[in-house]
């Protein structure tokens, strides 16, 4: 049997090169289920998405998947794309070991919880207070920087990891921090700060956007005060579950949310097309 991909209607493009197009997955002329792709829209034409593949109940365990994956791959090449990223759900226990088998690379993932009830409470004489408005600037800086080069230090270019770093940054603080829904905190020990929150108040959960020790003030538990203080903020607004993305090879951040009974939701993996 012969598995192919077959377009389901014409290619979408734009002025700025950016592409889209849905396939049937078939056998033998039988549509057995879909891919849809399309190029990135924030690192552009050169990098294509997979945004999603599905096999039906019957057709899988064949190969399908394998074989339809190969093929996205070789649009992507058609496309002049020399990256190809995938989102794979938690819940989608046979498309991680696929992926990865493929030869893609996790880059990063997303995790949650519930949020307790009564959170835990911080160690003695460490609290989290609001930051200032003349510590916000740097903080800012200093999250930009270290955003971009985590995207550069897992295969994206420097100049779309800087590209991403300033549409997210200002899509997520418009307004600095007066922007709805943002908590930034400072964390202190003895009254002196050991390291910065981010928490993001939306409708349904918090997010944690960012979560920083001081690099002299490493190693003493203070990342775990961090999540703890989200945790509060998070219930103490009324919401009962909290989430977080995580970038591969991080090993104590992992460590540590795996120990806070942090789960996966999703992984977001890439493949160099050469």
């Amino acid at each position: 049997m012969t598995t192919t991909l077959r377009p389901t209607g014409p290619l979408q493009q734009s002025a700025d090169g950016a592409k889209a197009r849905t396939y049937d997955v078939c056998v033998n002329s039988r549509p057995v289920g879909s891919v849809d792709l399309a190029t990135h829209e924030v690192f552009g034409p050169e990098v294509c998405q997979v945004r999603a593949l599905r096999i039906a109940e019957p057709d899988r365990r064949r190969g399908r998947g394998t074989v339809a994956a190969l093929a996205a791959e070789e649009v992507a090449r058609g496309w002049g794309c020399k990256r190809i990223e995938v989102t794979v759900p938690a819940e989608a226990p046979g498309a991680l070991p696929l992926a990865t088998a493929l030869g893609y690379v996790e880059r990063n993932r997303r995790m949650a919880k519930p949020v307790p009830a009564e959170p835990a409470a911080l160690p003695p004489g460490v609290e989290g207070r609001p930051m200032t408005e003349g510590e916000y600037e740097p903080w800012l800086a200093r999250a930009k920087r270290s955003y971009a080069r985590n995207w550069i230090d897992r295969g994206v270019p420097e100049a779309q990891a800087h590209a991403k770093s300033e549409a997210d940054y200002a899509e997520l603080l418009p307004r600095g921090p007066a922007t709805p829904g943002t908590v930034l905190s400072v964390l202190t020990q003895g009254g002196a700060g050991v390291g910065t929150l981010w928490l993001k108040l939306r409708d349904d959960d918090g997010f944690v956007y960012g979560v920083v020790v001081h690099e002299d003030r490493r190693g003493r538990g203070h990342g775990r005060s961090l999540m703890l203080l989200a945790e509060a903020q998070t219930r103490a607004a009324g919401r009962d579950r909290i989430g977080l993305n995580v970038f591969a090879g991080n090993a104590p951040a992992l460590c540590l949310y795996d120990s806070l009974g942090y789960e996966p939701v999703s992984y977001f993996l890439y493949k160099p097309l050469f």
